[in-house]
Order: structure tokens, then C-alpha cells, then sequence
């Protein structure tokens, strides 16, 4: 079978403006998630909390215990029965953000509570309050800690907005298929989508790795 790139190359343009798209989408959702992912995560370190710990548990236990793909119908076709109605990018972002906090937050959890107890203790015998404690000792060490991980969720998150071009948003999955449909080239259409997609993980993971750099030679970790 002979491949045929031209259709590409003639769609080349909005392919980019699909992955702009992309880049925006998940950024959004990034930004979301690791807030979300943060709050949860310190939610869920205090058992004694009840409510607290049980809502930010069963979030935590919705989210990963159902599909990313559902998630975004409810948010797109389901709302709308109750009379909320949200932008495609809306609920691309919220669906993908909401999804990206539940593990974000295993990995701050986990990232937290491996950091040696004696620490914490020491910091409040020189005085300081949990909270600065936390915040000056034991998360500049966890932070180097998240990264690794955190780096693999972000790559998955980028590959999952794939999916938001079922809510007619115009990323580049979206912007490759009206390209087949006019073309029927679809292998060679979606090679160069996964091109795409290896060039924006790729691309995150050089970051990722510069960061911890980073962080490793400005002494937060030894």
C-alpha cells in the first residue's frame, strides 16, 4: 500500500492550530489539577478530620473508579438537564482537570507521608506551627519527590484531552479527522497526529527533567 502524505501537508496548518488547542486544554487542566490534587492530597493526611478526609476519600475513590470518557458526557450532555449549560472548552478543562486532581493527589499524599516524621518534630521543638513546618520543611522535600510521578500523570493527561474532541472541541484529534473525512487518508493522518502527540510529551518531559535539575542543585534535596 502507497502512503500518501499530501493531505497532511495541505491540513498542516490546522493540525498546528489543533495542537495549540491542545496545549491550552491541557495546560488548564494541569493548573486544575495540581491544585485540586494538592488540596485533596493534604485533605486526605488527617484521618482524624472526618468529614474532611471522607469527602476528599470519596472523590478520590468517584473519579478514579469511573471513565475519563464518561466524566466528560456528564459534564457535556448531562448537565444541560438540570439547565447548565457549559462551553465544549469548559467542560474539556474541568473534565480533564477534576480527573488529573484524584491522582495528583495519591501523589502528594504519598509524597508527603514518606518524608521522614523526625523532621516535623524537630521544626515544631525549634517553635514552628505545623503549618510552617509543612510548608518550609517537609513540602520543598516532597515536591522533588512528586516529580517523577507527577511527570507521568501530566504525559497521560496530555494523551487523555484526545479525548475531548468527541465534546467538538478543535484539537488536533478533532482538526485530523475533518482532514480524513475529506481525504480517507486516515494512517497517514493519524501517524502525523502521533507525531504531534510524541513532540508535546516529549517536549514535557525535557521540562520536567530541567525542573528537577533544578530543584536538586538549589539544595531542596539531598
Amino acid at each position: 500500500m502507497d502512503l500518501d502524505f499530501s493531505p497532511v501537508w495541505q491540513g498542516w496548518p490546522d493540525l498546528l492550530r489543533g495542537a495549540l488547542v491542545t496545549v491550552e486544554i491541557t495546560a488548564c487542566a494541569l493548573a486544575l489539577g495540581c491544585v485540586l490534587g494538592l488540596l485533596v492530597g493534604m485533605g486526605r493526611l488527617n484521618p482524624k478530620r472526618r468529614w474532611l478526609y471522607g469527602a476528599c476519600t470519596a472523590y478520590v475513590a468517584a473519579i478514579r473508579g469511573t471513565p475519563l470518557l464518561v466524566q466528560l458526557f456528564i459534564l457535556f450532555f448531562g448537565l444541560p438537564h438540570f439547565g447548565i449549560v457549559l462551553p465544549a472548552f469548559v467542560c474539556g478543562v474541568l473534565g480533564l482537570g477534576v480527573y488529573s486532581g484524584a491522582y495528583v493527589s495519591e501523589i502528594v499524599r504519598g509524597a508527603i507521608q514518606s518524608i521522614d516524621k523526625g523532621q516535623t518534630m524537630a521544626a515544631q521543638s525549634l517553635g514552628m506551627t505545623p503549618g510552617l513546618a509543612m510548608r518550609h520543611i517537609v513540602l520543598p522535600q516532597a515536591v522533588v519527590r512528586m516529580i517523577p510521578p507527577l511527570g507521568n500523570e501530566f504525559i497521560a493527561l496530555i494523551k487523555n484531552s484526545a479525548l475531548v474532541s468527541l465534546l467538538t472541541i478543535h484539537d488536533v484529534m478533532h482538526e485530523g479527522q475533518k482532514i480524513i473525512s475529506v481525504s480517507y487518508r486516515s494512517l497517514e493522518v493519524y501517524l502525523a497526529i502521533a507525531v504531534v502527540y510524541f513532540v508535546l510529551t516529549g517536549t514535557m518531559t525535557l521540562v520536567l527533567r530541567h525542573f528537577e535539575q533544578r530543584l536538586r542543585q538549589g539544595g531542596m534535596v539531598r
